[in-house]
């Protein structure tokens, strides 16, 4: 009896240990800021494609015809340029499938050429700047609006809508901020609006009070930022400082965040704010509402504004892989390509430059520090 049970005891083992082997290992890789003052970004970005993989690898993920096992590799980044190039070098080193990010435009666009080079596709559900996709790459795939449209929008509400006259132009010379800045700089001009001052700062200033000084002395009818929301937050405290509280204040993406109310820090002028995001509110989104108690299950208290993409982006990827049968990234891009996927923020599918296809824009305000769509 003993014998027998020792047997099937073996046995069973040694058949736990065939399906293990039987298992291979898909890495995909996945970059954003996780340390310095983006890190509630970073963190968010990571969480949609790590929720991504959790869920495909607890329903059994086939490709071809073997069994896989997903597994995220996770770089930071920093916001960094020079750190996102080292991170996508070391994920093409570790060759990896596919790659999740970058989360900045100016760490994405150097990144992208990396990922060209070593033919590995990546897929970004935050970085904005048009330049990503000028070059052509056949490896580069963006699933939000970018800046022509998310600059368009906001101009247009501040001279359609608003009826603004005058506004000042503040970015922080990165690749995101100064090209966000500069097509509402266009579009604004083309709609009658006069640029009335331009300043410049950078992503890690916190002390704007001179900045501010120089603006109020033009008296705009709005400021338009170009950055993210740790400057944004301050600037906001500072500009009810220095009385400024009846000017309307304009941004991007960067600015749509839970973490923005916090950063402000209960300025009043949190309420004049209007940022645009480059996909639907979440109660439009197809599967928006469901997805975000799960994601609020998961990640209590972590959630800001990209990681709905980022679990899209990692969904996207691994269908294509199942569609051609293969995680080879010169099998599967092709099939990226075609992508027709029935997202939680949208129906996927890509123009031939890698740009979604009809991307939706949406406007928000700050109603007692809650983010609120506006369209």
């Amino acid at each position: 009896m003993q014998l027998k049970l020792k047997l099937t005891v073996a046995a069973a083992i040694t058949t736990i240990a065939g399906v293990a082997a039987a298992q291979e290992v898909v890495k995909i890789g996945h970059v954003a800021p996780l340390s310095g003052a983006q890190a509630h970004f970073g963190k968010d970005h990571e969480n949609g494609a790590r929720m991504a993989i959790d869920e495909l690898n607890a329903q059994g993920v086939v490709i071809g015809d073997k069994k896989v096992r997903l597994e995220l590799v996770a770089e930071d980044d920093a916001a960094d340029p020079k750190q996102g190039t080292a991170a996508a070098q070391k994920l093409c080193d570790a060759k990896v499938a596919g790659v999740i990010g970058h989360l900045n435009s100016g760490t994405t666009i150097p990144a992208s050429k990396i990922y060209n080079d070593c033919g590995i596709p990546h897929v970004t559900g935050a970085a904005t700047n048009p330049n990503l996709t000028r070059p052509g790459y056949k490896t580069t795939f963006r699933i939000i609006a970018n800046d022509n449209a998310l600059g368009a929008g906001l101009g247009s509400y501040a001279a359609d809508t608003l009826k603004l006259k005058t506004v000042a132009v503040v970015d922080d010379r990165t690749a995101y901020g100064q090209g966000l800045a500069n097509v509402f700089k266009r579009v604004a001009a083309e709609k009658g609006i006069k640029v009335v001052d331009e300043q410049f700062t950078t992503d890690k200033a916190t002390d704007f009070m001179a900045i501010l000084t120089a603006i109020k002395s033009k008296n705009p009818d709005a400021i338009f930022f170009g950055g993210m929301d740790p400057q944004a937050g301050p600037m906001l405290r500072q500009m009810e400082q220095l009385g400024m509280s009846h000017m309307k204040y304009f941004g991007g993406d960067g600015l749509c965040t839970t973490e923005i109310a916090k950063l402000a820090g209960g300025a009043k002028t949190l309420a004049n704010m209007v940022c645009a995001e480059g996909g639907a509110s979440m109660a439009k989104m197809p599967g928006g509402t469901a997805w975000k108690a799960r994601y609020d299950a998961k990640y209590p208290g972590q959630y800001q504004i990209y990681s709905p993409y980022t679990y899209d982006a990692t969904m996207v990827l691994v269908d294509a892989m199942k569609r051609a049968g293969s995680w080879d990234p010169k099998v599967y891009i092709p099939e990226l390509l075609k992508s027709n996927y029935k997202g939680v923020t949208a129906n996927i599918a890509f123009e031939p430059n890698g740009e979604m296809k009809n991307p939706a824009i949406t406007l928000y305000v700050y109603r007692d520090g809650k983010k609120t769509p506006l369209n």
